[in-house]
């Protein structure tokens, strides 16, 4: 199983709409992953799911969305130059041998020109010290206000086939 990571709990991210049209687009493929956006997390989550503890909300999002992943794509926006800091919280509420040797593709999504390269270095980092294999296949997208039409959907064809290609990739890794 792959688990879509919407790497922000900011409400109607563009985050989440690229990762609606990832799944998409896997399914393709003939797969079917699963959706995880971060609005989801328990709001209070660095108060009751670290350290050791966690919440029966927080444990129903790992039993669905974490356990039964072999592979996760990890869509995340640019916040002040790296990852928004909920998704740091939300992999620090996570034991590290929970996802150790699993596999990771990664996105980086910005309104500006960059595609989040510098968060997508900052995660990797990140994910290999938790055991995590990334691929190294990583998609920026950049100026994605410019990229989608209004109700959401993909309608640049480059950057259909950039996740094409690394979704052919990611699934024969």
């Amino acid at each position: 199983m792959i688990t879509i990571i919407s790497a922000t709990n900011r409400p109607d991210s563009n985050t989440l709409k690229i990762a609606r049209n990832y799944a998409l687009l896997m399914e393709k493929h003939n797969i079917h992953p699963k959706l995880l956006s971060l609005e989801v997390l328990p709001r209070d989550i660095a108060f009751t799911d670290l350290y050791g503890h966690r919440s029966k909300e927080f444990d129903k999002i790992v039993t669905e969305f974490l356990v039964p992943a072999e592979k996760f794509v990890f869509i995340s926006p640019e916040y002040n130059g790296s990852f928004p800091g909920i998704l740091k919280v939300f992999l620090d509420a996570i034991h590290p041998d929970l996802n150790r040797n699993k596999k990771a593709a990664l996105i980086g999504v910005s309104t500006g020109r960059a595609g989040n390269l510098r968060g997508m270095d900052h995660l990797t980092s990140i994910l290999h010290y938790l055991g995590l294999h990334v691929h190294p296949l990583k998609q920026p997208i950049s100026n994605v206000l410019h990229l989608m039409d209004e109700n959401g959907k993909l309608k640049d064809e480059y950057t259909i086939r950039i996740l094409e290609k690394q979704i052919e990739e990611f699934l024969n890794w």
